[in-house]
Order: C-alpha cells, then sequence, then structure tokens
C-alpha cells in the first residue's frame, strides 16, 4: 500500500542488499507485479488463512487466486505462500488445499502454527498435526522452511531457544514504538527515537517469559542466527547487578561470574 514501495526496494537493491517483502496479497495486480520485478524485489511471502472467507481472517484462497494466477505470469521473484493450521482455523484440511495449489502455481509453500492472542502456542488436533507434517513434506528446502523449532510445539513440546527480540530484532509499530514482537506490545514500549544501545544489550541478555511457547516464526529465524552466543539471564538478575547501559564487555564477565 506504500505508495513509494517501488523506490524504497529499488534503494534496498541499491544497496546490495535482499529486499523481501510479506504481503497480504490483495494489491497484485499485473502492472504492480512488473513494478516489482523493476525495482529488484528478491523475495515475497503471502499468508493465507482458508480456503473461503469467514468472520475470522478474508484472506482466503478463493479472494487471492486471481492475484496469485498474476504473480505466476509476471513475477520474476520468489513467491512463498504460507499457510496455518491452530486455533482460530476451522477446517485444518484448508491449510493442504493452499499448499497444493501454491505448489501447482510453482510456488513453495510452508505452513505456521497459529498462536493466541499473546503469541503462544495452542494445542493442536491430531489433525492439525497431520496436515502440518504433509506441507512440510512438500517442496524443496529454503530459508521460509527455516522452522524446525516449530516440530516441538506441534507435538505440544517445549521449545528451548534464546530470544533476542528486542536486540537483533525489532518490532516497531505505526506509532514508532519498539516492542518485542507484533504479540507483545508496549514491551519494553519505548519510542525509537528514545531507544539506545543499553536498552538493546539488556533485551539481547535477558530471557523472555514467553519463548518457551513462542510460535512467531520470524524471531525464531532471527535468534538462531547466534543461538551459540551468550547465555540469558534472568531479568531481575540483570536489574540487581544494576545491568541498564552495560557494555557488551562487562556483561560478558557478568555471565563467566554465573
Amino acid at each position: 500500500m506504500h505508495p513509494e514501495i517501488c523506490e524504497i526496494i529499488a534503494r534496498i537493491r541499491h544497496h546490495g542488499m535482499i529486499a523481501g517483502l510479506i504481503s497480504n496479497g490483495y494489491y497484485f495486480q499485473a502492472e504492480k507485479v512488473k513494478k516489482l520485478n523493476q525495482a529488484g524485489l528478491d523475495y515475497l511471502q503471502i499468508s493465507i488463512d482458508n480456503v473461503n472467507p469467514d468472520d475470522v481472517s478474508k484472506k482466503s484462497l478463493k479472494v487471492l487466486d486471481g492475484k496469485l494466477i498474476n504473480l505466476r505470469d509476471h513475477a520474476k521473484f520468489k513467491v512463498n505462500i504460507n499457510s496455518v493450521v491452530g486455533g482460530g482455523v476451522s477446517d485444518p484440511d484448508d491449510a493442504l488445499v493452499i499448499a497444493n495449489r501454491a505448489i501447482q502455481l510453482g510456488f513453495s509453500s510452508t505452513v505456521g502454527v497459529i498462536h493466541d492472542s499473546d503469541g503462544l502456542l495452542k494445542g493442536l488436533t491430531e489433525r492439525e498435526k497431520e496436515v502440518y507434517k504433509e506441507i512440510k513434506s512438500k517442496g524443496s528446502r529454503s530459508y521460509a522452511r527455516w522452522n524446525w523449532f516449530q516440530d516441538n510445539l506441534v507435538n505440544g513440546k517445549e521449545y528451548k531457544w534464546r530470544c533476542r527480540a528486542g536486540s537483533r530484532y525489532l518490532y516497531i509499530d505505526e506509532a514508532g514504538i519498539v516492542s518485542w514482537c507484533s504479540q507483545q506490545r508496549g514491551t519494553p514500549g519505548i519510542p525509537l527515537l528514545e531507544y539506545t544501545h543499553g536498552d538493546m544489550e539488556r533485551e539481547y541478555i535477558t530471557e523472555k517469559w514467553c519463548a518457551p511457547t513462542c510460535t512467531i516464526q520470524c524471531v525464531h529465524q532471527v535468534g538462531h542466527l547466534d543461538a551459540w552466543r551468550d547465555p540469558q539471564i534472568s531479568l531481575s538478575d540483570y536489574d540487581n547487578r544494576n545491568g541498564k547501559g552495560l557494555k557488551k564487555d562487562t556483561i560478558a564477565r557478568v555471565l563467566e561470574a554465573e
């Protein structure tokens, strides 16, 4: 929807960076797709929630299929279609229909586990588990399929990891407020212009209460890039050591003392 989206993408590519876009899919008329080609878009992901629109979501295959055909016919960038299983999805087999349609059109396909209002796992039914595993078995490996953490969650197990939200990953909303992610708005809730290296250090080194059952894929993917670095400590331990604004070498000494 941004009136200068193509200029933004072109500027990203000018600097030699990868330009990716996540969209609801509604705006992909043929001419728009061609302009995105010219701008140099590398990667597009569209999430489709169901086959037919319902009270929960209008992002349906029925509504978007014409736009997917436009992408098939004109896109020179990679397209991935993500479907979901879990709470709020009335028929888990919808995800399978969406995945098969994506593959038929020549796109890659992924599946996500939908979360509750806190971004946390909802228990899956046996059929939802079957659909999830079948979709995961389709297609080739890619960055978009780098989501093995979900396997534990699908089986009702917690996943132990070090969430770096607020540091490696910044979620900035339309008001310019920094939060951990889209589901934890208001934490830490600091305006971007006031967000300091000390804030990033704190969020990097402290545990997140919601991490073990988090299903937010993009945050997991960023966190795994340095999963082997720096164990995390509790926020209370960090505060007790007057950790606010500590430099990285000081934080390292705190961790060694642990």
